[in-house]
């Protein structure tokens, strides 16, 4: 009876201390578990979820905006504003200098929605991201499809306004004069035409340099980059081409075959770079003076179309010089 005792006691103290050792065990698991066992889902609304991303697009956190817009549409695709949302990415990747994706956001928009404002709208801003690129024949090709496909004539007459001063960028001056003139009767006053077209004769007076002249010029060396109006490389290339055939003479005529044929070798090279630079000179000349005219024509008579960071409407603005 005794031993009965014993082993029931030792089975009482066994018990309770594996009672004991399980507690804390038990405590513990349950501080493991993670904040969203604990509390509610967070319940996101399409109007929560679209005014976070427009908050976050306004105050130019375009990165995050973009994840944003991107989660709305992912979530809440039967909303109306998914159109917005896509165009609104658009405008995020183009402003925060993503220009490619920009493109390949915008396209997307259109391949979807076909023709609605915010399509258009996304024609005209891969035309702007192209021009970015410096993609001048993408953002042509861009509206001229969007001519296409335009059924207002508005829409239409401001992608002929685009594409001739893509042209002007070119300096491809009567393709960009073909593309004013399509402009319809109604809208020219609003896009200047007149006095556009007055300031672009004035295209003729811009001072050109003849490249061929000016390597013509040039078999005497400094003249050509003279006639380019570059005095310093004028006189330098002068005096180092004028120094190597001096000293080649020289050579030759005291006696020094190998010296005098080592020189004549630079100063061949020295030549022909006298000639090429003076080409190039010219070039340099007529884009130079080509750009200030256009920085001037853009100045006095361009009408600046944009849609606004908001996107509630185009705004027009020109400056006029006197």
């Amino acid at each position: 009876m005794r031993i009965r005792h014993i082993c029931s006691g030792s089975r009482f103290i066994a018990l309770v201390a594996l009672f004991f050792l399980f507690i804390p065990f038990s405590k513990s698991f349950a501080d493991t578990k993670t904040p969203s066992d604990q509390n509610p889902s967070v319940i996101i609304t399409p109007d929560k979820q679209f005014n976070y991303a427009e908050n976050l697009f306004s105050n130019h956190d375009y990165l995050t905006a973009v994840m944003e817009y991107k989660r709305f549409i992912h979530f809440f695709p039967e909303d109306k504003r998914v159109e917005r949302a896509m165009y609104q990415t658009g405008m995020s990747y183009y402003l925060g200098g993503d220009f490619n994706t920009a493109v390949d956001s915008f396209q997307k928009l259109i391949d979807e929605y076909v023709d609605t404002d915010d399509a258009i709208k996304s024609y005209f801003k891969i035309s702007d991201a192209y021009m970015k690129l410096n993609a001048f024949d993408p953002a042509i090709i861009n509206l001229n499809n969007l001519i296409l496909v335009a059924h207002d004539g508005d829409v239409r007459d401001e992608a002929f306004y685009r594409l001739g001063w893509i042209y002007l960028e070119t300096a491809s001056w009567e393709e960009g004069r073909q593309y004013f003139s399509k402009i319809s009767v109604k809208n020219k006053d609003k896009y200047r035409l007149e006095t556009l077209s007055a300031e672009l004769e004035k295209e003729k007076l811009i001072p050109k340099k003849n490249p061929k002249l000016a390597g013509f010029l040039s078999v005497v060396p400094g003249a050509g980059y003279l006639y380019c109006e570059r005095y310093q490389d004028a006189l330098i290339a002068f005096l180092i081409n004028g120094a190597l055939i001096y000293a080649a003479y020289e050579s030759f005529d005291g006696g020094n075959p190998a010296l005098g044929g080592l020189l004549t070798f630079v100063e061949v090279g020295f030549y022909a770079g006298n000639i090429y630079g003076a080409v190039t000179s010219a070039h340099k000349y007529n884009r130079k003076k080509t750009g200030l005219f256009l920085e001037r024509l853009k100045d006095n008579v361009k009408i600046n179309l944009s849609a606004d960071v908001k996107n509630q409407g185009v705004c027009l603005s020109f400056k006029l010089g006197f």
